[in-house]
This record gives structure tokens, sequence and C-alpha cells, in this order.
């Protein structure tokens, strides 16, 4: 598999908002999966499936721990990858806001 293709089924993994609020709350630090799942509003069985899905792609990694299952990032890297989007989004959203207010201060017709 060619290295772009591999970095876009990567991508594809992050493309769901439960898989990223699963790696937001796991920067804190492993988390056991009925903590997670006061966290996100999703039925037992729909986390589970996007846990699975986080789990194949190596962005965690799980454990048991007695009866729970824990999981945790498996690498720091997926918390500076979260940090980037954070903040490619501000910039791409400041710069939006700012052609806004050209636009706006603009007079009409240019």
């Amino acid at each position: 598999m060619p290295l772009y293709q591999a970095k876009a089924e990567l991508f594809r993994t992050l493309g769901h908002p439960v898989r990223i609020r699963v790696l937001e709350l796991l920067q804190d630090g492993p988390r056991p999966v009925r903590d997670l799942l006061a966290e996100i509003e999703v039925e037992a069985s729909g986390l589970s499936q996007q846990l699975a899905v986080l789990r194949r792609a190596g962005l965690v990694t799980s454990a048991r721990d007695g009866s729970s299952v824990v999981y945790e990032l498996s690498t720091p890297a997926v918390a500076d990858l979260l940090a980037a989007g954070r903040r490619i989004l501000g910039a791409v959203l400041t710069d939006r806001e700012g052609l806004l207010v050209q636009l706006q201060a603009e007079p009409q017709g240019r």
C-alpha cells in the first residue's frame, strides 16, 4: 500500500465524531469503557463499534483490568495529531473570519 493511501485511511478513521471524542478523552490517560460511555452520548454497542475501528487502526490499545476494559492512546503522537487539527481548524476559521470582515468592509461592486 502506498504511503499516501495509508495516510488517507488514517484520516478516514478520524472522520467520525465519536472517534474524535474518544481520542480527546483518552488524551488525559487510560479510561475504562464505562467512563467513556458516561462522557459520550452514544449507545454502548455504538461505542464498542467505534472503539474497535480505532483499535484496528492502531490509534488505541485496550487491556483488561478485572471486569473492565481500559483503553488508551497507542502513542502520544495521536494527541499531537489532534492538537495539530485544532490549530489548523483555528487558522482556517480565522482566515475565513478575516475574509468575511474584508468582504463586508469593501464597497459593493468590487
